[in-house]
């Protein structure tokens, strides 16, 4: 981690690795918790494996969707890994992504109260990590794991 280059979210979701893992990876349940409510997201592609594409769309009234994401995905290891670049798109196209080009990573390890979630997400200089922090990384990122946590703790729940 560079601090001059890399933001950072972190935090003990109170289920076990796998029901984290798989609402990363699957679909129906991706789509719950990826983009902050109330927008509603749509996934029009989840590949989680080297070179998978990342397509997601938003809509604000649940009728009318826009672009959110277009990436692939770089390493996918499961339960343990994933990483996924908007730099090049699902088709492997190399992109000029605005606001931020940026790499994420994200980690997944055993917690005594459940996942140790980790978020890294690499921009490639200063000026784009501090653009990043500044129109809301940690409002956006953080409140999307809380919503991630709350989809896998309430299926542990049940």
């Amino acid at each position: 981690m560079n601090p001059e280059l890399d933001l950072v979210v972190e935090r003990v979701i109170r289920a076990p690795r796998a029901v984290v893992w798989s609402a990363w990876t699957e679909p129906s349940r991706f789509a719950r918790w990826w983009v902050p409510a109330p927008t509603v997201c749509r996934v029009d592609r989840l590949e989680v494996r080297p070179g998978g594409g990342l397509v997601t769309r938003m809509s604000d009234d649940g009728a009318t969707f826009v672009p959110h994401l277009d990436a692939s995905f770089v390493v996918a290891e499961e339960l343990e890994r994933i990483v996924f670049t908007n730099t090049i798109d699902s088709s492997w196209h190399p992109t000029n992504p605005t606001p931020i080009a940026m790499t994420a990573e994200v980690t997944f390890a055993d917690h005594p109260d459940g996942t140790a979630y980790r978020i890294v997400v690499r921009h490639g200089d200063p000026a784009s990590r501090k653009l990043h922090e500044e129109i809301g990384f940690a409002d956006g990122w953080g409140s999307v794991t809380a919503q991630l946590a709350e989809v896998a703790e309430s299926e542990v729940a049940r």
